[in-house]
């Protein structure tokens, strides 16, 4: 997944020039669903164990309900394509980069069970599989120092940053669990996103969620602090907001959905013998 900045167009009331005709927003489309994964035949197994040995660890840690990661380090590349092949891709993709330290996660077609590799100085030093609402990788960024919010100099263009900045601050200092700010339906203009990008900063986390339209969230220097973006099929903004979670519901698997994920791979199991 390639990076991507943060658009700071103006959207909501106040924002944009009046118009007498009604244009009603688009809504995004293309809903994703679980589609099975292309199974292998039985006799494809053969040399293959390696792969099964895993699926069935994974399905131990889902069956035992905690989260938990099983290691690829040993499976042969014979094995790993078949583990990948099954595993197929779902619709969360995340990569959380450190210096030279990156980490890709990318869910399957079984939600809550993710493909997690990591990498230093370009070359991969883990594989794994993991069973979670999110990676570990991910959540690790939120046991960081909250650092001093920055307050930078309010420009000519900036109208409601400061505030918007205000209340995030005090969401923080209450510990409220999750509260989303609606940017949308606020005026927002381009120099309110500049200045609230430079007072929160980035932690080297993004996510794309591909569940309805695309859903594009980014991490902020802030712990707990996130932007959430939603874009249409033609990668036109529709909803942007600021929402203080430990990680965005969006990019979570549900406990319904883990538990759902258990049945489906048993089942693959089953298949593959």
């Amino acid at each position: 997944m390639k990076p991507f900045p943060i658009p700071v167009h103006a959207v909501g009331p106040g924002s944009q020039p009046e118009d007498d005709a009604l244009n009603y927003m688009p809504m995004p489309h293309d809903m994703q669903t679980y589609r099975p994964p292309v199974l292998p035949e039985p006799e494809q197994m053969q040399g293959r164990a390696g792969a099964r040995r895993a699926l069935a660890a994974v399905l131990a840690v889902l069956a035992g309900g905690q989260p938990g990661r099983v290691d690829l380090g040993d499976l042969e590349p014979a094995a790993l394509e078949l583990l990948g092949q099954v595993l197929g891709e779902g619709e969360v993709s995340a990569r959380a980069e450190s210096g030279d330290s990156l980490v890709l996660a990318q869910e399957s077609v079984f939600a809550g069970v993710w493909r997690v590799r990591e990498q230093a100085a370009g070359l991969t030093v883990a594989d794994a599989v993991e069973v979670a609402d999110v990676p570990a990788a991910l959540r690790a960024r939120l046991h960081a120092p909250v650092p001093a919010i920055a307050r930078p100099e309010a420009g000519a263009g900036v109208a409601n940053a400061p505030a918007l900045l205000a209340e995030i601050e005090e969401q923080l200092g209450l510990g409220t669990a999750q509260h989303v700010i609606n940017l949308t339906l606020l005026p927002f203009t381009p120099g309110d996103g500049d200045y609230l990008d430079q007072a929160l900063g980035r932690n080297g986390v993004t996510i794309l969620s591909r569940g309805y339209g695309n859903c594009r969230i980014t991490g902020t220097g802030v712990p707990r602090v996130w932007w959430v973006q939603y874009f249409n099929a033609q990668d036109a903004l529709i909803l942007n907001t600021i929402e203080i979670a430990d990680v965005p519901e969006v990019a979570r698997a549900a406990a319904d959905d883990l538990a759902d994920s258990r049945e489906r791979l048993a089942e693959v199991l089953d298949w593959i013998g």
